[in-house]
């Protein structure tokens, strides 16, 4: 009985004993637990900062992605805006361009019909009175015409009645020369060697007359052919090409009417003379 007991002492001793021992076990783990858990808690926080710099340092870099692309469409719409520009003042030289060369065809081949009389009666006259025979009919001078390609301008050897203008009206027709544009110059001409030549002169085909014919015999400062030419070439148009035709007509007109008159009051002073006057005594 007493061995008994003393098993059953022993053996709640025991459990008592890995009771205690076994809590004790547990409370240390928890206690590691905890520690390691304090432990951890600062390597979390640095690991959550260490994220959060990463997400920023990311979000940054998102920003100047953005930013660059940004920039790149920025970029392409004023290269487009630029090209748009262009685009549409080459669109707008190429229908001026086409509306004069329209212009050139209609009115000059009008003005061609009109005056094939004059023209091959002055040729005619001019051939019998040349010295020379038929090559002294017409002049014939180097050019240089649009886009810098030379020709060869012909005209009448008269200035009666400007024939010599109206002689080139062929040229108009077939497209070496427009009816108004800047003076055609020769091939050794300064304007033409000079280091910064003006891109107009290659864009544009010399004329029988221009704003310069027009305007140069005002004496004012601003009207100086070279001025007048390049205001021509920037603000060309059907509506300034009619103007310069009608005003180049008046000038021309008024010249031989006024020569006209001149001649005239030689001619009344000649017959007015006393019968027998010579003007040898």
């Amino acid at each position: 009985m007493r061995s008994a007991r003393r098993t059953a002492v022993r053996s709640t001793k025991s459990t008592t004993a890995y009771a205690t021992a076994t809590r004790g076990g547990r409370g240390r783990a928890t206690a590691v637990r905890e520690d390691l858990g304090r432990e951890a808690a600062p390597r979390g926080a640095l690991g959550g900062a260490t994220a959060v710099r990463e997400a920023l340092g990311r979000a940054t870099a998102v920003r100047e992605t953005l930013g660059r692309a940004t920039a790149v469409r920025g970029a392409l719409r004023a290269v487009r805006e630029a090209l748009g520009r262009a685009v549409g003042s080459l669109a707008d030289r190429a229908a001026a361009l086409t509306r004069k060369r329209a212009l050139d065809l209609a009115l000059g081949s009008a003005l061609l019909l009109l005056a094939a009389p004059a023209l091959a009666l002055a040729a005619l006259v001019l051939a019998v009175r040349a010295p020379h025979g038929r090559g002294s009919v017409l002049l014939r001078e180097a050019r240089v015409g649009m886009g810098g390609r030379p020709f060869e301008l012909r005209s009448l050897r008269t200035r009666r009645f400007r024939l010599d203008l109206l002689s080139r009206l062929p040229q108009v027709v077939r497209g070496d020369l427009s009816l108004v544009g800047p003076p055609p110059l020769r091939p050794d001409d300064p304007a033409l060697s000079a280091p910064r030549t003006d891109p107009w002169r290659r864009e544009l085909r010399p004329g029988l007359t221009g704003l310069a014919q027009v305007r140069a015999r005002s004496g004012m400062p601003w009207d100086e052919p070279a001025l007048l030419d390049a205001h021509y070439a920037e603000h060309h148009g059907t509506g300034l090409d009619l103007a310069i035709l009608v005003r180049s007509a008046r000038i021309h007109l008024r010249t031989e009417l006024r020569e006209a008159r001149r001649g005239k009051a030689r001619l009344s002073d000649t017959d007015h003379r006393p019968p027998g006057y010579s003007g040898v005594d």
